[in-house]
């Protein structure tokens, strides 16, 4: 009889990406010569108990055929952006009369998958490309806050709105979710008016900046995300940065940079006028301080429509207008 086949151990798990991973392990030579298949064991972290599967249970677990090491792990429906999971590994011979001999299952290991790399991005920028419409102008940009929020600018942060971390709203792939710095801007006017509406999701006090201050020949303009929230509003996020600035650095190693006098998103033309897309709402994150002596703070007279807050907002993953292959 032939000697059992061993535990697979030293697993090695490398070139993470949203959507894929390297995967290697050892194994004993007289194993490698002899194994017909892998069992991959692979959960999503939460606390759930190891539930290893047996040759059978194999619609939930990854079965593969024997190939040489390191092989690569990849399949967007079953691995998501930005998530923790645990593995592990187990090996087998099948047998002539269809079934299995089986090895012992490696030690578990855990690994969190990456963010969207810039072809993600860019996947996502297309989809958005593919219904923008008609463009309206503008003439600032506004944050809308509390009253609370602008006091302590004046009396903790010397007058000047200073750069915090992205939250995790839009898509779960994001690379700048928890990653970047800025501060957020609306640009969206109203169709009839040209003005800001008077609504807000945020608060009820405005900051109005003219457009020239932040969008202009020194700054670098980057598209971000595309994404909804289980309703029929898309949003795209588009990032500012002023040219040579750290949140420059940083934006343009992972986003698609745009043309700012020819893009469906947001533009700027020679005869100092704006332009902004009518058929998403714009998110505009501005990397850099900025002082409350370059606008004008002023109440809102409309709405607090807190249902159109993003702040956090999870992206619908079963909309086909704006989800993408790689990751979910």
């Amino acid at each position: 009889m032939e000697p059992p086949l061993s535990a697979p151990y030293g697993i090695q798990i490398s070139d993470i990406t949203c959507d894929s991973f390297r995967l290697s392990w050892e194994m004993p030579p007289y194993d490698v010569q002899r194994v017909t298949h892998y069992f991959i064991d692979l959960n999503k972290k939460g606390g759930q108990k190891e539930n290893k599967f047996k040759h059978r249970d194999v619609p939930t677990k990854l079965v593969a055929k024997a190939v040489a090491l390191p092989m690569v792990v990849r399949g967007h429906w079953f691995l998501s952006p930005r998530t923790d999971y645990t593995l592990a590994v187990q090996t087998a011979v099948k047998r002539s009369d269809g079934e299995y001999t089986v090895s012992g299952w490696s030690e578990t290991h855990s690994f969190c998958t990456g963010a969207y790399a810039m072809e993600q991005v860019r996947q996502l920028q297309e989809k958005a490309e593919g219904i923008a419409g008609r463009m309206l102008p503008l003439k600032v940009f506004y944050r809308n806050q509390t009253a609370e929020y602008f006091q302590n600018v004046r009396e903790k942060w010397g007058c000047v709105m200073l750069p915090s971390i992205k939250d995790e709203s839009g898509s779960h792939g994001s690379p700048i979710s928890g990653t970047l710095n800025g501060i957020f801007f609306c640009c969206n006017t109203e169709f009839n008016t040209g003005l800001p509406p008077n609504d807000s999701p945020y608060g009820r006090l405005r900051l109005t900046v003219p457009a020239s201050h932040l969008f202009h020949e020194g700054t670098h303009l980057y598209f971000a995300d595309f994404y909804c929230m289980y309703s029929a509003y898309h949003y795209v996020v588009l990032v500012l940065a002023p040219q040579g600035s750290q949140g420059d650095a940083f934006c343009s190693a992972r986003l698609p940079l745009l043309d700012p006098q020819n893009n469906p998103f947001l533009t700027w033309g020679e005869d100092g006028r704006y332009w902004h897309a009518q058929d998403f709402i714009l998110e505009v994150i501005y990397t850099e301080p900025v002082p409350l002596g370059w606008g004008q703070l002023a109440e809102i007279t409309g709405h607090q429509l807190m249902s159109l807050s993003t702040a956090n907002a999870k992206k619908d993953p079963s909309c086909k207008v704006c989800n993408i292959s790689g990751g979910r």
